[in-house]
């Protein structure tokens, strides 16, 4: 034998391994018997609406339908994708251009770095973060730069605390409003001041909007498109995935800024075929009846759950500020009143929380150094389930 190994080091550098081992303890749980109450994963457990469903299947029966779809997009899916950008935030996008489609929105965010940097490179990448942000610095070999997401900034990035030093070096910032783990969001005035100051340092702006659809009480949240001369330096992604419940049909899409939508439309030209033309046409669907007032409401579905949720949950004796926007809870460590004299840490909170109640959040801190003291909690379960949970929660706080 010699010893050479068949598994890259960037693996390594790929994320927090703690989904991994949040898997194991539902995996351990179930095998003794518990009953698991599943908020870990923000994977939505309703199905797209009736007609989306249907154009799906139609499609699918077309013996036509099974071609390579080609990687930049079918027009009728960027056409419509284009025209609902103008319905819902008032930009105007070129569907030739501006627009590519994606497998998902985490495909573009896993490839992008691939096609904009070069090893060495920085990116400002927001603490806490989607994990994937940094698995697609690793594969590309560039060095992330954090921007720390803190309660007392209302979970902005504090732009004025990144050195000059480190916006020479950078080729792009991640932006995520409403965010995902934190819940946070930002305004057109923030986004005003990204975009300046993205230009006066020549760096992209990648603006994950990925929870546009999923806001509560009225909230619309924006996008950084429609700030005036935004495609300049900033590029968009969407998805259908939880704003219409087709998680696992894979669609989604980047828009804005020419340049940098040909860079990975050139590069997954190079390494996939794009979507399956079914699926593309049911998200035509879905937008036009999103358009049209119609289709699923999947915000006023997470807004009754959060309130339910955390409504016991406070009467339970654990307080947490209701999000305005995403599927997620971002939520302070609870009181606990029992075993005082030992650390309770966002991992050891989360893990002993499965194992003695059955309710699978995930630790802070899988989502970087910041998401200590927080754990996500992800409202992907019936009201009923969602009331069952607090009450377990509530008895593991007290040490019951």
């Amino acid at each position: 034998m010699n010893d050479k190994t068949w598994r890259a080091a960037r693996l390594s550098r790929l994320g927090s391994s703690i989904f991994a081992e949040v898997a194991e303890w539902k995996r351990e749980a179930v095998l003794a018997g518990t009953d698991v109450i599943d908020l870990s994963i923000g994977s939505p457990d309703l199905p797209p609406s009736e007609s989306v469903r249907r154009a799906l299947g139609e499609a699918a029966q077309r013996a036509d339908a099974y071609g390579y779809p080609g990687s930049r997009g079918s027009a009728a899916f960027l056409e419509q994708a284009a025209e609902w950008l103008a319905f819902r935030f008032g930009i105007r996008i070129d569907p030739g251009d501006e627009l590519v489609s994606l497998m998902g929105s985490q495909d573009g965010l896993g490839h992008l770095a691939l096609a904009l940097c070069d090893p060495g490179d920085i990116a400002l990448v927001p603490d806490p973060g989607y994990p994937v942000y940094m698995a697609g610095l690793a594969l590309a070999g560039v060095e992330p730069h954090p921007m720390p997401l803190r309660a007392e900034n209302g979970f902005l990035p504090d732009l004025d605390a990144i050195p000059e030093a480190v916006w020479k070096r950078a080729k792009f910032m991640l932006l995520n409003f409403p965010s995902n783990p934190v819940s946070a969001v930002a305004g057109l005035e923030f986004f005003a001041k990204a975009v300046e100051a993205a230009k006066r340092h020549g760096v992209l702006i990648v603006h994950d909007l990925a929870y546009s659809e999923l806001a509560f009480d009225g909230y619309r949240p924006p996008s950084i498109l429609q700030v005036d001369g935004a495609k300049e330096t900033a590029v968009e992604f969407h998805s259908l995935s939880k704003s219409f419940n087709m998680a696992g049909c894979r669609i989604g899409f980047l828009a804005g800024n020419r340049t940098a939508v040909a860079a990975l439309r050139e590069l997954k030209a190079n390494i996939d075929y794009g979507v399956f033309l079914p699926v593309q046409e049911a998200a035509v669907t879905a937008l036009k009846e999103d358009m049209a007032g119609a289709g699923v409401k999947a915000a006023s579905v997470y807004e009754r759950r959060r309130d339910v949720f955390l409504e016991a949950l406070a009467a339970e004796g654990w307080r947490v500020k209701r999000p305005k926007a995403t599927m997620f809870v971002w939520a302070p460590l609870p009181p606990m009143r029992w075993e005082q004299d030992i650390p309770w840490d966002s991992r050891r909170i989360s893990r002993e929380m499965l194992s003695r109640s059955g309710v699978a959040v995930v630790p802070g801190d899988a989502f970087g150094a910041e998401g200590e003291g927080y754990v996500r909690i992800a409202l992907v379960e019936r009201e009923e389930r969602l009331l069952e949970a607090a009450g377990r929660i509530g008895r593991f706080i007290r040490g019951e």
